[in-house]
């Protein structure tokens, strides 16, 4: 039970906010990773120097765990402790979880490869094909989040790659926590490794004695693993930013306030970097959410009520009372939220309007606890306003595209004046020349 004095909850009037008012409720922590870079650099450079050494530094210096240089990976042993110790309830929650992950994303993949006739005697199409390697990024700061290994080691996994690890910082103890080695065996990988924060990005990146460099990395983290992977993502892919959980839930008059209230709590206790807003034009249930906090809080632990009511009474979070319904949707393709819940007995008519969201919650029985943990589709979504050009972490961040081309004689014929037409006017000689009267006398017979 919570014993402290939470924080009282910002509530907006957008109508009444000046342009730059209303910009600053759209910023996120890691609007401007500046600050973060600069003390992430030498991070970076000391792990490409030093490997293993510097990952048990670090570990001990940033994690207080006592980590070894021989001890950066987790053994055998290690994962047949984790087998034997974890809670059968929670092993259980897993397995149904895991079992709805690979439904999802198994009915998510692409054909493995397609061609079609354009054109009489010109076919196009794409093979596909898994990268070769990932790590999988696991924070741990504020807690252990063995779903995470689940939403993104089982999706690379039916992608078809070969070579994938779990990158997460070690616990006090030197270890790694049970459920989430269970979690990794479970998703049908054998490859964890403590490194966490900045210096586990610049493992991935750079590769260690102990963790070979990867061809991408995913995964959500801090504002200084967000600055990790700027400052590596031109020797590797770092995938869309996925950075501290954000949040806009929109509830129409035909919901309920309290309800809100309780949904947007989801995510804001994630921490202090996080954000999160409720969103309505109804005042009475604006009004309703923002009495109703306090009693939710009863319900949670002190660290948790810190960590939702500095959201909530902060730069980046609150209640949001918008003059009319155009409005609040304008607001949220703006924000472009990694989440979005539509409280509303009729949810659809919200979401036929909204451009920019990494996943919307449709309706009452929808909270993002069942999108985070047990419905499929991966928790790892772009956050910062990413949602606007990035997409939900799927089986395509582990696959790629190779372009497929055939070309029949008569096809040929067609399509070569005018790509001659093309080669002669952006001044390409050898373009034009492969495609003109000097090719048909090459051509076998």
């Amino acid at each position: 039970m919570a014993l402290l004095m939470p924080r009282p909850t910002n509530f907006h009037v957008l109508t009444k906010l000046t342009p730059g008012q209303r910009r600053a409720l759209l910023t996120r922590t890691e609007t401007n990773l500046s600050g973060y870079i600069e003390k992430v650099k030498p991070i970076i450079e000391v792990v490409r120097r030093e490997g293993d050494q510097a990952l048990a530094r670090f570990a001990q210096q940033f994690d207080k765990s006592p980590v070894k240089a021989d001890a950066i990976a987790a053994t055998a042993d290690d994962f047949a402790r984790a087998e034997k110790t974890l809670a059968p309830k929670m092993r259980e929650a897993m397995e149904f979880a895991a079992e709805s992950i690979n439904l999802f994303h198994a009915a998510q993949m692409p054909e493995k490869e397609w061609m079609k006739e354009l054109r009489p005697g010109v076919f196009a199409g794409d093979r596909v094909t898994p990268i070769t390697s990932v790590a999988c990024y696991v924070p741990r700061g504020k807690g252990a989040f063995p779903s995470s290994v689940l939403m993104m080691a089982i999706p690379a996994k039916i992608a078809g790659v070969e070579n994938i690890s779990i990158i997460t910082p070690p616990g006090s103890d030197g270890g790694i926590d049970d459920a989430t080695l269970v979690a990794t065996k479970l998703a049908g990988v054998s490859k964890v490794y403590k490194a966490g924060g900045a210096q586990g990005i610049a493992a991935a990146a750079y590769g260690t004695k102990t963790i070979s460099p990867v061809a991408k990395i995913v995964g959500p983290g801090s504002p200084y693993v967000a600055a990790a992977k700027r400052l590596v993502a031109d020797i590797v892919d770092v995938g869309t930013p996925a950075g501290p959980s954000e949040v806009i839930v929109l509830a129409d008059g035909t919901t309920s306030g309290k309800l809100a209230a309780l949904d947007l709590l989801i995510e804001s206790e994630h921490g202090p970097d996080s954000s999160g807003y409720l969103i309505t034009w109804d005042e009475k249930i604006a009004r309703e959410a923002l009495a109703a906090f306090d009693e939710f809080y009863k319900h949670m632990s002190a660290q948790r009520v810190e960590y939702a009511s500095t959201v909530l009474s902060g730069p980046l979070g609150g209640i949001v009372l918008a003059g009319s319904e155009d409005e609040a949707i304008a607001f949220i393709n703006d924000y472009a939220p990694e989440h979005l819940q539509i409280l509303s007995k009729t949810p659809e008519r919200y979401a036929a309007k909204v451009k920019n969201a990494g996943e919307i919650l449709l309706g009452e029985y929808a909270p993002s606890t069942l999108a985070n943990f047990v419905i499929g589709p991966s928790h790892v979504l772009p956050t910062g306003g990413w949602a606007r050009t990035g997409s939900a972490l799927s089986v395509h961040d582990f696959l790629k595209r190779t372009s497929l081309v055939k070309v029949t004689p008569a096809g040929y014929e067609t399509l070569a004046p005018h790509a001659k037409a093309f080669a002669e006017y952006e001044g390409f000689d050898a373009h034009a020349n492969a495609v003109s009267g000097l090719r048909k006398p090459l051509l076998g017979k």
